[in-house]
């Protein structure tokens, strides 16, 4: 989906790129706990992913300029940018011996990327987020928008852990679905 001009992070964007603060900081608001969930899934650690997150900021303040709308929405641009940068923190962690960096089986079981699923279209993930049961539902919200693991989610929850993935991938298949019709 393209950014639409009527888009408001997409003026926020634009205001951004002139140097409004009052338009960055509506920015921030508006997509700072989407981003915080994208680098928790890639880091894993809150205090890497606040950083991870000022750093992008600052970028997206200095990077405005090169958004464009047409090749797609706001926060998936943001997204990648916050997603970079948590890529580039785990590759200088890894030169570190005592530092773990997170393997590609940490990822295989999430189908759909946050930057996919919230790509602009905040009210139509809402309403397809409303139409799933209230357990997939809120197992989905804790790991998009509070960047919980599947294990804190399960221990949250209460429940095990393989019954809290399969609620995820059910669940965003569902919401992908809602999405695309």
């Amino acid at each position: 989906m393209h950014g639409a001009p009527d888009d408001p992070l997409v003026e926020a964007l634009a205001g951004t790129a002139r140097g409004e603060r009052a338009a960055f900081a509506t920015l921030y608001r508006a997509t700072a706990p989407t981003l915080m969930g994208v680098a928790l899934k890639v880091l894993r650690r809150r205090d890497a992913a606040e950083d991870v997150l000022q750093e992008a900021f600052v970028a997206i303040w200095d990077k405005a300029g090169q958004y464009k709308p047409e090749r797609g929405a706001p926060i998936a641009w943001m997204a990648m940018v916050v997603r970079y940068r948590a890529i580039d923190r785990l590759r200088r962690e890894a030169r570190r011996p005592e530092d773990m960096a997170a393997s590609e089986d940490d990822f295989a079981d999430v189908p759909i990327s946050p930057e996919t699923v919230f790509d602009g279209r905040a009210k139509d993930v809402m309403r397809c987020l409303e139409r799933l049961p209230a357990d997939p539902r809120s197992a989905i919200w804790l790991a998009m928008r509070e960047g919980l693991t599947h294990e804190e989610i399960s221990a949250r929850m209460g429940r095990p852990l393989g019954t809290v993935k399969s609620w995820i991938r059910r669940g965003l298949i569902d919401l992908k679905g809602c999405l695309e019709s």
